[in-house]
């Protein structure tokens, strides 16, 4: 857990539980969502979206998931920058319970993206740079 740069501390709803009691594995995909959204808050993409259009777009998201997750209780995602290629990134999330257990490991592949024009562009350096700070603390 050390080892990642953000962390998001999320409730566990009763509304996420699926027939068999347990919270539902999209659940578990929105908590993630969350934690990508808290992440890249700090990078300074959203604004650049906000003005000029351009910022990140998911190429592919995969989880495996490791341990069910019940309710009541809380939920930890840690997330960190893995891999900056000249076009994309990749964020890597851990999904814990209240017992420390790992609940799920997720990846996203994000693409920084004009979307005026329809097409991807290389990270700029500033964001390159901010991206580089959230690679994790190992």
């Amino acid at each position: 857990m050390e080892d990642y740069a953000t962390l998001l501390k999320l409730r566990i709803d009763w509304s996420e539980l699926d027939f068999f009691g347990h919270v539902n594995n999209l659940a578990i995909m929105k908590y993630v969502q969350s934690a990508r959204v808290h992440l890249l808050e700090g990078t300074g993409l959203m604004k650049l979206y906000s003005q000029a259009k351009k910022g990140p777009i998911m190429a592919s998201v995969k989880c495996q998931f490791k341990k069910t997750l019940f309710f009541p209780g809380e939920v930890f995602v840690y997330s960190k920058v893995e891999v900056i290629k000249n076009t994309s990134f990749e964020i890597v999330h851990s999904v814990y319970n209240e017992k420390a257990e790992v609940i799920a490991h997720a990846n996203d592949i994000l693409v920084f993206y004009d979307f005026i024009n329809d097409t991807k562009l290389p990270i700029p350096a500033d964001i390159r740079e901010q991206l580089e700070k959230l690679r994790g603390k190992g």
